[in-house]
């Protein structure tokens, strides 16, 4: 999940940045295929969508974009995201957040 979650962040970066780097797997590709899961609800570009945007997520408190209306839970869970954080709450985020409004996983890499 790990990797996943690196090609995607660098996937966002590219596209939001503009340049033309490679994801760290070097498979621009598969990050855009991973993305797409996300990207119903996600945008990288400093958008809200029915999720908030992700672009600077790595280091970001939970629940702190502006203009996003969190869930009680995941506003009080006082998680900063890390990629461990990250790994964990992707895997099954409502257990690892009791109440959180996300409800898609990401099970595997």
């Amino acid at each position: 999940m790990l990797n996943a979650l690196r090609l995607i962040l660098s996937i966002a970066t590219l596209c939001i940045a503009g340049q033309a780097a490679a994801a760290d797997s070097g498979d621009t590709v598969r990050g855009h295929q991973l993305f797409s899961r996300c990207s119903g609800c996600h945008s990288v570009e400093g958008e809200n969508k029915s999720g908030p945007f992700l672009n600077g997520v790595v280091g970001r408190e939970a629940a702190t974009v502006e203009g996003y209306r969190y869930s009680p839970a995941l506003s009080n869970a006082g998680i900063i995201w890390t990629e461990e954080a990250l790994d964990h709450y992707l895997a099954g985020p409502t257990k690892a957040v009791r109440g959180t409004r996300m409800s898609v996983s990401v099970s595997s890499e």
